[in-house]
Formats: C-alpha cells, sequence, structure tokens
C-alpha cells in the first residue's frame, strides 16, 4: 500500500514537472516571437511581427493592409509596384549617418527618418540635413517608451509634442506628421489617438537585426536578407546606428536598382 502511495507521489511528481517545462520552453518561444522582426508576434496588439513565406512577396504582418487603413496605418505599399519607402529610426548618433545621407544623395533616394528627442537636442545639425536634402522627418516619440503600455491621450499627446517642439526648435519647421511607436510596440488605442493627433502611423514589411552595436551583421548576412526578402511596396526599415548599413548602402540601393525598384516618400504610398 505503501508503495502504491509513492508511485503515485512519483507520477504526480513527474506530471507537474513536465508542466513547467512546458511552460517554460513555450515562454522561451514566445519571447522569441515578439523579439524577432522576422516573426509575427504571439498577440495582433502588443510588438510588431512579420511571417515571410514567398521571395519576392510581401510578408503576412499582424494586420492587413486594410484593416490598417482605417487608422491611417500603414506598413507597406501597393504589392504590385517595385516601389521601396525607406525609412531610417534615429535614436542615437555614432558617426554613421553621414556616409548614409551621402548613399541616399548618390542615388536620389529620399528617405524617411524617424527620430527621438535626444537625437534632435545632440545633433540639430543632422536633423537640419535631412530636412534640406529633401529627407522627411518623422516621430519616434520624446523619450522613446514602450507606446503599447500608455493607454490616455494626455501621455500619448506628451510624446508627441514634446519632440515636435524640440523639432521646431532646432529647425524652424513643422515636424511631418509621421509617427512610428517605438520598438514597433503599440495598441488599437495608440493608432486610434495617433490619428486623432493627425497622424499617420507605418511599421514595416522589411527589417533586419541591425541595431546591436556591438554585434553588427556582416555584409553578406545583410544582403542575405535585405535582397533576398525584398518586395513590391516594402517599407524598409533600418537603424542609422548601424555600421554595416553605412558601409553597405550605396551597393545595396545599386543593387535594388538593378532588380528593377525605384524609391519613393512615403508621402507618395498608396
Amino acid at each position: 500500500m505503501i508503495q502504491k502511495i509513492r508511485d503515485r507521489i512519483s507520477v504526480k511528481k513527474a506530471a507537474v514537472a513536465l508542466l513547467l517545462l512546458t511552460a517554460f520552453f513555450s515562454g522561451r518561444i514566445a519571447a522569441r516571437l515578439t523579439s524577432s522582426p522576422d516573426a509575427v508576434a504571439v498577440s495582433a496588439e502588443g510588438s510588431w511581427g512579420l511571417s515571410f513565406q514567398e521571395e519576392g512577396r510581401p510578408p503576412v504582418a499582424n494586420a492587413t493592409r486594410e484593416e490598417l487603413a482605417q487608422y491611417d496605418a500603414y506598413y507597406s505599399g501597393n504589392p504590385v509596384d517595385k516601389i521601396i519607402y525607406l525609412t531610417f529610426d534615429c535614436g542615437y548618433e555614432n558617426g554613421n549617418t553621414p556616409a548614409i545621407l551621402e548613399a541616399l544623395k548618390k542615388h536620389n533616394a529620399p528617405a524617411t527618418f524617424f527620430v527621438v528627442g535626444n537625437f534632435v537636442s545632440d545633433n540639430p545639425e543632422l536633423v537640419k540635413q535631412m530636412a534640406a536634402e529633401g529627407h522627411t522627418v518623422g516621430n519616434h516619440t520624446s523619450h522613446h517608451p514602450d507606446m503599447s503600455r500608455i493607454s490616455d491621450m494626455e501621455s500619448f499627446k506628451k510624446e508627441i509634442t514634446e519632440l515636435e517642439e524640440m523639432y521646431k526648435q532646432a529647425t524652424g519647421q513643422e515636424i511631418s506628421k509621421y509617427y512610428r511607436p517605438p520598438q514597433g510596440k503599440y495598441s488599437e488605442s495608440n493608432l486610434k489617438m495617433a490619428r486623432e493627433l493627425g497622424y499617420q502611423t507605418f511599421f514595416w514589411s522589411l527589417a533586419y537585426v541591425d541595431w546591436y552595436e556591438d554585434r553588427q551583421p556582416t555584409k553578406e548576412e545583410a544582403f542575405e536578407k535585405l535582397l533576398g526578402r525584398i518586395h513590391p511596396g516594402a517599407i524598409v526599415l533600418l537603424h542609422n546606428t548601424s555600421s554595416t548599413n553605412a558601409a553597405i548602402l550605396d551597393e545595396l540601393l545599386t543593387r535594388w536598382e538593378e532588380m528593377g525598384y525605384q524609391f519613393g516618400a512615403l508621402g507618395q504610398l498608396k
């Protein structure tokens, strides 16, 4: 009898251990899904995510173009037109932005730079150069918080308007009403609030892991993703802090042009 009880306890312990192990690995998988720019996020609200299923075709995203359109939000352009929309997220400056601007100028390629507060305050001349050379400067918030955790308009608006004021002080101009959620984290209420403030929200349909300053991808790794996954109407997200991007951008734009692509401004997106 005692042995039977011991056997039952052992079975229960094994079952509990299995459940804990399953939960642990499920959590690990979920974390990897939400942190990867190549994967579909586990929730439609949270982290923007993509799943590439066919080369040369737009990826499947958290939401369709039609679903986003009701909030004046986009992640790609027309899936037929061979037009690429270049965007750069600018969290800080580490010396790579001038080379990026030079490559864009050489190819007459317009881009949108989504800037945060410290980038504007620390680099007013670079911000002026972006505007002077025909690029668009968009709003990436003042402090780069997780905006999906902000549910009230007052706090949301503060992040947006503080950046607006900093940009106007630096350039004397009004910032474009283009908004990109920091880290791609968002909620439906965020999209509504951005629209109420007159902003269009822009996600992306192509990105790669280029933001770790001390773990930069090689040229070959970058080209594998950026050439292999390019598609008509792509909104491409790159980071201005990437030394790889600075080094390869001229050649990358050339390679895309050789593939029959042209470069468009987000304002032309349809």
